[in-house]
């Protein structure tokens, strides 16, 4: 996975990046793998960020046959690891196009020559709506789908491809939302007026609709599934009514919802939508590709209750993703001090100490964090962990740390390495935060 097989190439590794060794000259991300590199032989400095490969390919084969079972497609969303490399991976997978969030995501992704894009938000402004337009304009291979959830914007993008003179419609998702959430129309009759709007415009073709139920939280999981089955079929209702009115434009029907935590749930109410016409459950999970040791191994014991048959499947996700560090320094009997903090990994959740190793010594592997070893907080560059009287972590020792959340430790580093079994540099991807 030595950096994307599209489009740009991708700069090779010097000394100022972090996780680079102090290199004298630049190295390829093709010739990384020559390198030998070995963190536990700590031919790296830490902190450092990794991706155990086994487990990432693992995710990613997992979530291919959950799609084949379920019938639905994904475009799992880029902005989880703004990776290239990563992205093709999970095209290789079968993926059906690359979910991205912001107008400069968009961007990356189009210099990276990605064909098919879906942005899971509204276009808006003057600037991030020229740039699409004049993409599709020039590239006639270029696809492009978007969220709407104002008339206003409807206006604004079409009344832009009028300008520009546009030769074809753009494509729009009508998003639902609910009361307190995030974006969409907060009412069915709402967003059929917006999909109305948008169907009888030249500049405009209404591809499907599209709702983000992740928010969505009850006092209970039995009342969190509620609350998301209920907002899935009015998604469902929204759909129906669009058909029945004639207001799609497709011959296929994209109907779009599925975060990190409920994309069970969501392929079962979607595929049950009753159309005038073939609809594609579209998916939009990216946490899956590393999943992670806290937030969304919650979220996986959830899907376990809902469905265990599904959780089992393969031996279900597996945590990827992981930042080490050293005992910088042991000041106080039942604490220690390591090297990293909020410029390196997430902090939804204090990170997780796994397993630790003593470089230089007959250990041979990381072996598992004894009990007792927790991190209390982290300042930017330091993080604070209690630990037994008897621990024993001294200075200089490495600990890896398992993260929540990996979106926000995938946009502090700019190289990431992926790692075998035994902590070998096998390759590294690129970020593009």
């Amino acid at each position: 996975m030595s950096g994307s097989r599209h489009g740009s190439t991708e700069a090779a590794l010097d000394l100022r990046e972090k996780g680079a060794p102090g290199l004298r000259e630049p190295v390829a991300l093709s010739a990384v793998t020559a390198q030998d590199w070995r963190i536990l032989r700590e031919d790296l400095p830490l902190p450092l960020a990794v991706i155990k490969e086994r487990a990432l390919r693992h995710n990613s084969a997992w979530m291919r046959a959950f799609l084949a079972s379920g019938g639905a497609m994904i475009a799992p969303h880029g902005k989880t690891t703004m990776s290239p490399a990563i992205f093709d991976l999970q095209l290789v997978d079968g993926a059906w196009a690359v979910t991205l969030a912001t107008p400069h995501q968009t961007q990356v992704a189009r210099s990276f020559g990605y064909n098919r894009i879906f942005l899971a938000n509204q276009l808006v402004g003057r600037s991030a709506i020229e740039y699409v337009l004049r993409e599709l304009q020039d590239h006639s291979d270029f696809e492009f789908y978007c969220l709407v959830d104002s008339i206003s914007n409807a206006r604004a993008i079409a009344g832009a491809a009028e300008l520009l003179k546009l030769a074809r419609p753009v494509n729009l998702l009508v998003e639902l939302g609910y009361p307190g959430g995030r974006t969409g129309c907060r009412t069915i009759d709402e967003a059929v007026a917006l999909a109305s709007v948008v169907s009888g415009s030249n500049n405009l073709r209404l591809s499907g609709v599209e709702g983000f139920e992740g928010l969505l939280r009850g006092d209970s999981p039995a009342n969190t599934t509620m609350l998301v089955n209920a907002f899935l079929d009015n998604l469902v209702s929204l759909a129906e009514m669009c058909a029945s009115k004639g207001l799609f434009s497709d011959e296929t029907i994209l109907l779009s919802a599925g975060g990190s935590s409920f994309y069970d749930l969501v392929v079962a109410k979607l595929k049950a939508a009753s159309l005038d016409r073939p609809s594609v459950v579209l998916l939009r999970a990216g946490c899956y590709i590393t999943h992670d040791s806290l937030m969304y191994v919650r979220a996986f014991d959830a899907l376990r209750g809902r469905n265990p048959e599904l959780a089992a499947t393969g031996g279900g996700l597996q945590p990827a993703l992981e930042v080490w560090a050293y005992v910088q320094s042991r000041p106080e009997r039942k604490k220690a001090i390591l090297g990293f903090g909020k410029r390196d990994a997430s902090y939804d959740d204090p990170p997780v100490p796994l397993s630790w190793f003593r470089p230089g010594s007959a250990m041979g592997r990381p072996i598992p964090m004894p009990h007792g070893h927790e991190v209390l907080r982290l300042n930017d560059q330091h993080c604070h962990m209690a630990i037994p009287e008897d621990s024993p972590l001294t200075v200089g020792d490495m600990v890896a740390f398992g993260i929540s959340h990996p979106c926000l430790t995938f946009d502090k580093w700019r190289v990431i390495h992926l790692v075998d079994d035994d902590y070998r540099v096998t390759s590294s991807v690129r970020t593009y935060f």
